[in-house]
This record gives C-alpha cells, structure tokens and sequence, in this order.
C-alpha cells in the first residue's frame, strides 16, 4: 500500500515481469548495474525485484544526497541505466551532466512535466512488452545488488551482496526474531534504500505474505501517525530509529492507544535509550525490540528478543549469527570490557566494490568488523559502547566524546 493506493501480489509479479522484460529488450545485459534513485512507491519493488528477475544489478542509493554524491555513484558502478522518481529527476540529470557515466537508458517514475528527448516513462515502458518468462539462472553466492556505505570518512563504498543474502535476513530476523506473519501490517520509516528499511518494508513481508505500508514522504512524526491511525491496513508491525520514536512521544499529537494496532516495534540504527523504550511501551503497551545490524551485514544481527527483553542493552547474538568481541590485543574481551564487535554470519557482503584496502579491512575471512564498539554483560548482554572511530582512549579505556563531555 503506497500513497496511490494498493498493489497486489498478483500484480506486483507481473509488473516486475515486465521490468525484467523491458531491461531485457532496451539491451541491459545481466550483471551490468542500474542506479535506483527512487522515493518509496510501488515502482520501488517493482523495479527492484524487476532487475533480480532480469539477473541485473540494481545499485540502490540515498534520495538525499548531493549532486556530487550521485555523480560519484554513476561514475563508480558504471550503471548502463537508471530508474529515477519524476520528483529527483533534475538531480539525476545533474549529476550526469557532473559525470562520464555509462547510462544508456534513463526510465521515470511519475513523472513530474514533460520528460527530456531520451527518457522513458514508467508505466508506458512495462506496458510495451509481455512478462518476462523464467528468470535468469542466477546463484545464491552472486551479486545480486549493491547498498553504498558512507562509514564515517572517505566516499560512500559500495557494497555488494549476494542474492542469498536476502533470504537469510527474512529468515533469521524477519521470521526468527520478530515472528512476521501474513496477517502482519509492516510499516518502516526507514526507507527502502536503507539495509534496514529494505528488509523491513520488502523482504520480510514478502517472505510470510503480510502487507506492508510505504511513505514516499519524510517520516516525520505527523506522517508516520497518519499511517499508524489509516482506517485501512492499520501497521501492525512499525520499524523506526531512537530518534523517531523520541520525536514521536515528544509531538502533542501522539495518537492514543486505542488509535494504533501496533503489536510491536522494532528499533536499529542507534542505542534505544531505556527511558525512550520505557515511555514508548507506558503509552502504547507495546515492546520495542532494540538490535544492531550494518549494510555490510545486511540487516539486524544482534538483538533483544520478544521474550527477553533488557532496556538499555542491544540484547544478544541473532541465532544464525556469532558475535565476538576483541581487545585492543586482539584477544577475546572479558565481560565487562570494552571490546571491537566482530560478526559471523551468513548474510555478509561479499566486498566493497573496486576498494580493496577497505574490503580486507572489514571482511575478514568469515568474520566482518562492524566499527563497534561494545560491552558484554554477565548475564549475555551487549551494551553499545561507541563508534571504533569516535572512540578515544583516556588513561589505556575507550571511551566516547559524549562520556568525556558528561563527565566534563
């Protein structure tokens, strides 16, 4: 369900069918690369699902960067096309302008005015050819599609996963820990270009046939209330961040309880503060699950579960994955010390894209470096400790400028 309405299943197959097909027929070739720059819409899962179905890469990218950003990206994975929202058409071609890209085929979503000599339209594109027969024969281990990681420094790196990937973070979060299921609402205020939007508002319903809500616009906290309240598909699951749900408790507009039908939240992105969590779950007698996960990763790796909850704390291992942290040394951190989060699991990127100094970094056989850092309690716990790169050491402890400036 997106602001024009809803797409069934059915329908979604189909359109996606004739992505593939119209990909296939403008002389896109399998693992060649197609820049979405896209708002959240229907034509997002289309299009996406569409280029999986072809064999072709889609590269999905941040609708509110620079310029500069999307020319770099263009320029970086040598996409042969680009699926762009009418809405940030003028910044795609801005940026190719900027840039020596390789885009042959440039296809519009509603479009906003006459489209320039050259660009295709959405809907007139799928309507000009049938669905797409079988799929390509594609593996689970091959790149399927790629997320940009902007880390802390340095030029976003883009990131490249496998097609199996997907299907492990629908199983392993999705339905493992959140329980998803067809009669499930899911709603995120994350984006879909977003590792953590994309399995929240695509993957993970997709997997157990519950419905999802998509908000082309901001989320803020007025937008997400008009969703949360609709008289139709009321979300029963909603996937936010610390700061949005402090904004929402803070807005005089909250909507009351007996409004929403909500069963669960989920929270990444950032520590959930316990008072936040505590205040949310007086108001609306609903649980947020806190847990952290990375592009890299995919999605959420370490979490509080439904039946063992501890505020202030990101919770414990995602069955499916290991968790480790490591010294200064190198060596295993104690309990109670400060440690470099290491992940193992199997929805890991395969590297960063023509960056090989920053792939041996971070993918480290079958371990990844998260850039975290954490503190493992007695009884199992991770409490968030900080960034590895804002982190700094005082007295042989790390620890972060925020604790040195409260301490100050």
């Amino acid at each position: 369900v997106d602001d024009r309405g809803p797409l069934r299943y059915g329908e979604l197959e189909q359109r996606a069918r004739r992505l593939a097909a119209a990909l296939q027929a403008a002389g896109v070739r399998r693992d060649e690369r197609i820049l979405l720059l896209m708002l959240d819409s229907h034509d997002w899962p289309v299009s996406f699902l569409g280029c999986l179905y072809a064999g072709v890469v889609p590269v999905a990218v941040n609708t509110l960067l620079t310029v500069d950003d999307y020319a770099y990206m263009l320029e970086h994975s040598r996409a042969q096309a680009s699926i762009v929202s009418g809405a940030l058409h003028a910044k795609l071609q801005a940026a190719m302008q900027k840039s020596a890209h390789d885009v042959r085929i440039v296809i519009v979503s509603q479009p906003e005015g006459d489209l320039p000599q050259g660009a295709l339209e959405f809907e007139a594109t799928l309507a000009a050819v049938p669905p797409a027969g079988a799929p390509a024969p594609t593996t689970g281990d091959e790149p399927a599609f790629w997320l940009y990681s902007s880390g802390s420094t340095g030029r976003p790196k883009g990131t490249v996963h496998t097609q199996r990937n997907l299907w492990w973070t629908a199983q392993l979060y999705g339905k493992g820990v959140l329980g998803l299921t067809e009669n499930d609402v899911c709603f995120s205020a994350a984006k879909l270009y977003f590792a953590y939007g994309l399995g929240n508002a695509l993957t993970f319903p997709l997997s157990v046939g519950a419905c999802t809500v998509l908000m082309a616009e901001r989320p803020t906290p007025d937008a997400v209330f008009q969703r949360l309240t609709q008289a139709q598909s009321r979300p029963t699951m909603f996937f936010g961040a610390p700061t949005g749900f402090a904004g929402m408790l803070a807005s005089p507009r909250l909507p009351a309880r007996q409004a929403v039908a909500l069963r669960m939240c989920s929270s990444a992105g950032e520590a959930l503060p316990a008072d936040i969590a505590h205040r949310f779950k007086a108001h609306f007698g609903v649980d947020i699950i806190d847990g952290i996960g990375s592009t890299e990763m995919l999605h959420v790796f370490l979490s509080n579960h439904p039946d063992d909850i501890k505020y202030g704390s990101t919770g414990k291992p995602v069955a499916g994955y290991e968790v480790e942290l490591r010294a200064e040394n190198g060596q295993p951190a104690a309990d109670g010390e400060v440690g470099e989060l290491y992940i193992r699991g199997p929805s890991a990127a395969l590297m960063y894209w023509s960056n090989r100094e920053k792939s041996r970094e971070t993918f480290q056989g079958a371990w990844t470096k998260s850039g975290d850092k954490y503190v493992r309690d007695a009884q199992g716990y991770y409490v968030y400790a900080g960034r590895s790169d804002d982190m700094l050491k005082v007295s042989g402890i790390y620890v972060s400028p925020f604790e040195v400036e409260s301490a100050l």
